[in-house]
């Protein structure tokens, strides 16, 4: 079972503010990625220990956990296109990905594609 703040946290929106125009843009967390050396080792943890089923799955590369109100998806260490220092990544949903990006400034991404977008927080956590 996840926390109450977990999941408050899970299902409360976001604002995000750009530094220098103060445009606002909000965003509702919708998961979390954690990074593991032994893929299968974790797997089995949350499927055995918690009890939770895979909703998605590259055996090679992550499994991921439903938990209603957002996901959990463990990654293999070093699957990833944007590694993340800590081995964790958040993730967020926006109702307009071009205007997040520009409220927070292109030039903070440090990788974008079509559908989505990563940025490291001063400490290297990634934010999707």
């Amino acid at each position: 079972m996840i926390a109450q703040p977990l999941l408050r946290a899970l299902v409360s929106p976001v604002t995000i503010r750009a530094m220098s125009d103060g445009k606002k843009v909000s965003a509702m967390l919708t998961g979390v990625e954690l990074y593991f050396v032994d893929l299968q080792r974790a797997r089995g943890f949350y499927a055995g220990v918690l009890g939770r089923q895979v909703s998605e799955e590259d055996e090679m590369r992550f499994a991921k956990f439903d938990f209603g109100a957002g996901f959990v998806c463990l990654e293999r260490k070093g699957s990833e296109s944007y590694p993340s220092q800590d081995k964790a990544v958040l993730f967020f949903e926006v109702p307009d990905l071009e205007a997040a990006i520009n409220a927070i400034g292109a030039d903070r991404f440090v990788q974008r594609e079509a559908a989505w977008a990563a940025l490291h927080d001063p400490e290297g956590i990634t934010f999707c």
